[in-house]
């Protein structure tokens, strides 16, 4: 195994990586955790194993690496520990999945057996981008990480916020607190303070508004997509009053889906206000000219574009025609004026960095 440091620096001198002092003092924190997990146990008869390292809780704003310094993280532990990274979205959607089935099966306590298989499967879990919306992961996340960490497990996340702000303003969030002293507790909360937003500079000067149509818009999103998740990404199921609402692709941060995907279907303002949670950056690719013939699509399309402009998520589009020809004629014109007018502010580089 190589240490995380000696990772970073390596990438630093091949020039994949620019050395940045916040995300040089992060590294002592996974190099302490990568450090306590590879030296060897000494084991005897009377001899107690080591308590685990804590683990560590590294916020900050988009774009200063995080999810970077964790991935290093994770490929510096390579075989050797058993380790999974994982989104918190996807780690919690089978979480529910598997207290369903053990429900179905008559358990009494539905958490206790999906507590077990993780443990089981895991001696660190690294978490990217750690946020509790809904009121029942606030009620299960508690008791999970209680069982986690008392069997040893080692916890390493990223997160946007401040483990104060965590379920901030949520319902009954008086039960929720004993959780984030837990956090507190057997984590290391370290802020990442870094002047650069790395994600954006990647998109500085670059086009976002691709049009129209066609193999080369599909050619230019397909490429800023491997530059922004190195081409990997998985389906994002969001949780959003008991229903599913998927993004097709998500990584880091970044989430990738058609027009069809988040337009075509019955999605409402609830919906999307928690894509625009979710994402920091948004791929939006295909997106038709508007009429009365496709009228509910454009509604759809006109509440996405307000949620995404509300939340200072960065869009990148491909699309039939320019924002002020999308809508044309039929029902509705005037009313997108207001959204052709976003969608060229938000094509401004410096979008999002607010």
């Amino acid at each position: 195994m190589t240490a995380v440091s000696d990772l970073y620096a390596a990438r630093v001198a091949e020039g994949t990586l620019h050395a940045d002092t916040a995300q040089e003092a992060a590294l002592a924190e996974f190099d302490r955790i990568y450090e306590a997990l590879s030296t060897p146990v000494k084991r005897g008869l009377f001899r107690k194993a080591p308590p685990p390292p804590r683990g560590v809780y590294l916020w900050g704003g988009v774009g200063r690496g995080k999810s970077m310094l964790m991935d290093l993280f994770v490929e510096a532990l390579g075989d050797t520990v058993p380790v999974r990274r994982v989104h918190f979205h996807a780690f919690m959607q089978e979480i529910h999945a598997g207290m369903h089935e053990a429900r179905a099966k008559g358990v009494a306590d539905a958490l206790a057996p999906v507590a077990d298989a993780v443990i089981r499967s895991v001696k660190v879990l690294a978490f990217d981008e750690m946020q509790i919306t809904d009121i029942t992961d606030a009620m299960i996340v508690g008791r999970l990480f209680e069982a986690l960490f008392a069997a040893g497990v080692v916890v390493v996340t990223t997160s946007n916020r401040v483990p104060d702000d965590l379920y901030k303003d949520g319902l009954n969030r008086q039960l929720f607190l004993p959780f984030i002293e837990l956090i507190k507790e057997r984590m290391r909360v370290w802020e990442m303070i870094s002047p650069t937003d790395y994600r954006q500079n990647r998109l500085e000067g670059a086009r976002v508004y691709f049009t129209p149509i066609g193999p080369a818009a599909r050619g230019e999103i397909a490429a800023i997509w491997r530059d922004l998740t190195g081409g990997a990404g998985g389906p994002l199921i969001l949780k959003v009053k008991g229903r599913d609402v998927e993004l097709p692709a998500f990584r880091n941060g970044i989430g990738r889906a058609s027009f069809y995907d988040l337009c075509g279907r019955m999605l409402g303002p609830g919906d999307y206000l928690a894509i625009a949670e979710a994402v920091k950056v948004l791929v939006l690719e295909d997106i038709p000219r508007l009429s009365r013939n496709n009228f509910n699509e454009a509604k759809r399309f006109v509440t996405l574009i307000d949620a995404l402009y509300e939340a200072r998520v960065r869009l990148i589009c491909s699309a039939a025609a320019e924002p002020e020809m999308l809508y044309v004629e039929g029902e509705g014109t005037f009313e997108f004026e207001r959204t052709a007018s976003r969608l060229r502010e938000m094509q401004d580089k410096d979008w999002g960095r607010a």
